[in-house]
């Protein structure tokens, strides 16, 4: 491996319109914070990058649902994001916003080389316009009937009640979300990024150098280089955001997506002087921990951005995490699905570190994962309060009881074979963690420190001190070696309990400072040098008094959780029309089923003609993201239909499958191309889209019914 100077860590920048929820937490901030502990331990030279996102659709949408400016939204929910990152114990160096001055400069300056190296294509293209409030409409400006589910209220980009990934042309009856207004199609003019110029690029740096990156990024990576990469805007016409420093760019700002991972560079600059030494100088390692959501950005566009620009290092390590569902159900902002940060930290004042190490235990690291109450409750009570808890607490007791309240004498001659195994778990146990750290491995390594404190319980209980201490009687010549048995019981289990506060310290770091105080000890001695040394407390030296690492998370409070839960849902519901979760939908149903439809008669359904067919060819559309051209044979006719499944389905992958066709479907143009038809797609329980399939053996052109 490389040797680096210097590392720089950022997470993923979230959006200011709303509160952090725990699958943020889990799905970035949480591994970066602990990955950035770690290398401070190491006495490493690490800088810790965060901040809000304050600029984009979803600024502007949530300022226009509560009537108030972009600004005041941005200004409320940074701050109260800022505070729930603190109170979370996540330690970054600077937590800045993309509202900055420095920010915007940076951000126009970065814009500015590669328009003069000649690098931006200009283009006019068609956006839709809405014509009442004299504005150029983002997809989420946008609002319809969902071609899939019928829902009135989806997107221009996605039907929040069934998941579908749309564009707007998909949209059944389209409105705009400002004056409810029919959008029209107006001409418009943006400067597009030319990210098929650095494919080959690109596919050497990622398939060929750094295919140790997690299969999950190097997988969607692949996808994607392997689809052909396509011009991409970097402009948006908006008032809000960055302005594009060009003369003739009068209503337009930068894509969010093109300043956003820039604000990582201007939050360096607010930070240090030298902030150029972290983004400029080879010897410096850029890790950029994100959801597997922003894969592509960080990965493809970003590092193509920087590429062009010159000058500035390329990211080492995208360690991304999948996502975090609640309950059985996908995190849903809009039908209040989540567990917000900032109500945790009110609901269980004192139990911050619980929750990381639930998160941790339990993270999305190679795929989707559930938080359920229920396994939060049973991790923290079954494993911290009964395991790690446990061992501390009886060790500490026992000193104060067997020992006189101070570390006792090793007595090397005494040393039998569970005392030298301690020894070996106790060293071991660095190299263990240190492993796992170093390959993004969280939960294992957080799985060996709770290991060695469940050997450190068998130990002590194998060892019995307790019960030699009933045997030391003035009369009993065995008594001075037994307490010296004694003695080595617990200075080993001492020098254990050190150990676990150094290891303990990336993941639970507020533990591990409550540990420091009962050890009487300074914050030097988590020092990752320390790691695996059995002489950590001084012969002699008084301990204070045990303290409750953890408290039991009782069986009302986990009932009160899940009450809030369904009834924040329902409140949303009542409000947008969005899906509740009912009493009748366990926690544990994994399938967000949709609302059934008003009744039709079997007349209506009889006027539906589906077919049989099997797909010949699939393209992705040029300059859509979503959206699939898609060649179908249906026997007697070959059918062109565009679709919007791009973002679940390779295009290579799709000839030769079956699928069932809504073939008398009124013909409809999306992106100049005429779409005569729809297949027929459901969701499984990971969100992702599937075919309704025809059964193999069905002709193609045969009428289903």
């Amino acid at each position: 491996m490389k040797e680096y100077k210097r590392t720089l860590i950022t997470a993923a920048l979230p959006y200011a319109n709303g509160p952090v929820h725990i699958g943020h937490l889990a799905g970035c901030y949480i591994p970066a914070d602990i990955y950035a502990r770690y290398l401070r331990a190491q006495k490493k030279d690490v800088k810790f990058i965060g901040g809000s996102d304050e600029h984009g659709v979803p600024i502007t949408i949530r300022a226009m649902k509560e009537g108030v400016s972009p600004q005041d939204i941005v200004d409320k929910y940074h701050a109260q994001i800022k505070d729930s990152f603190e109170q979370m114990g996540i330690s970054f160096d600077i937590y800045s916003r993309t509202s900055n001055p420095v920010h915007h400069q940076t951000a126009a300056d970065f814009f500015k080389v590669l328009y003069d190296k000649g690098l931006f294509e200009e283009r006019e293209t068609e956006q839709y316009y809405d014509e009442k409030t004299n504005t150029f409409l983002a997809d989420r400006y946008i609002t319809g009937t969902c071609p899939v589910c019928g829902n009135p209220g989806a997107f221009g980009d996605q039907c929040e009640k069934c998941g579908s990934s749309l564009s707007p042309e998909q949209l059944i009856n389209p409105r705009s979300t400002l004056s409810d207004a029919i959008p029209v199609k107006k001409k418009t003019k943006h400067w597009y990024f030319p990210l098929q110029h650095y494919e080959t690029w690109l596919k050497e740096w990622i398939l060929e150098d750094h295919k140790e990156w997690k299969a999950n990024v190097y997988g969607q990576c692949k996808s994607w280089l392997d689809n052909g990469l396509q011009p991409r805007a970097m402009t948006r016409d908006s008032n809000w955001g960055i302005k594009v420093p060009l003369p003739d760019a009068e209503g337009k700002v930068l894509y969010v997506w093109f300043d956003a991972p820039i604000g990582y560079i201007s939050a360096t600059k607010e930070l240090t002087d030298q902030w150029a030494d972290y983004w400029c100088r080879e010897d410096t390692r850029l890790v950029h921990f994100i959801g597997k959501d922003n894969i592509v950005f960080h990965c493809i566009i970003f590092p193509a951005m920087l590429k062009a620009h010159g000058n500035f290092v390329l990211p080492d390590n995208v360690p991304a995490n999948e996502f975090l569902n609640i309950e059985g159900q996908k995190v849903s902002t809009s039908r209040n699905w989540a567990v917000w940060v900032h109500e945790y930290v009110k609901d269980f004042p004192g139990c911050e570190d619980a929750l990381r190490y639930v998160l941790c235990s339990n993270a999305p690291e190679t795929k989707d994962n559930d938080f359920t109450w229920k396994d939060f409750q049973d991790r923290i009570n079954n494993e911290l309060v009964s395991i790690f808890g446990n061992f501390v607490n009886r060790t500490f007791v026992l000193m104060h009881k067997l020992c006189n309240g101070k570390v006792p004498k090793l007595h090397t001659e005494l040393l039998d074979d569970a005392d030298k195994t301690l020894i070996s778990d106790i060293q071991q146990a660095e190299a263990k963690v240190q492993t796992a750290l170093e390959h993004f491995r969280f939960r294992d390594a957080l799985f060996e420190v709770i290991d060695l404190s469940r050997k450190g319980n068998k130990y002590m209980q194998e060892k019995e001190p307790w019960i030699l201490a009933k045997q030391l009687k003035a009369d009993n010549p065995e008594s001075a070696v037994l307490q010296q048995r004694i003695d080595n019981c617990l200075h080993l289990c001492l020098q254990l309990t050190a150990n676990l506060a150094i290891l303990i310290n990336p993941f639970l770091p507020a533990t591990a400072l409550k540990m420091l105080h009962m050890m009487k000890v300074v914050e030097r001695m988590l020092d990752w040098e320390n790691a695996g040394k059995i002489n950590l407390l001084s012969v002699g030296y008084a301990l204070r008094a045990p303290e409750l690492l953890f408290r039991k998370i009782e069986d009302a409070e986990i009932e009160a959780q899940l009450q809030k839960l369904r009834a924040g849902s329902e409140q949303a519901a009542v409000s947008s029309q969005a899906p509740a979760v009912t009493d009748q939908q366990s926690p544990d149903h994994k399938l967000q089923i949709s609302d059934l439809k008003s009744e039709i008669t079997f007349d209506d359904f009889a006027r539906i003609d589906l077919r049989a067919g099997t797909i010949l060819s699939a393209a992705k559309v040029e300059k859509a993201d979503k959206l699939l051209k898609l060649e179908i044979d249906l026997g007697f006719e070959q059918r062109t239909i565009v679709s919007g499944i791009a973002l679940h389905f390779a295009p290579e992958t799709l000839p030769g499958k079956k699928v069932v066709v809504v073939a008398n479907l009124a013909p409809r143009k999306m992106r100049g191309i005429e779409s005569n038809g729809m297949i027929l797609m459901a969701e499984d329980a990971e969100g992702k889209l599937v075919f309704v399939a025809a059964d193999e053996k069905a002709p193609n052109g045969v009428a289903i019914s």
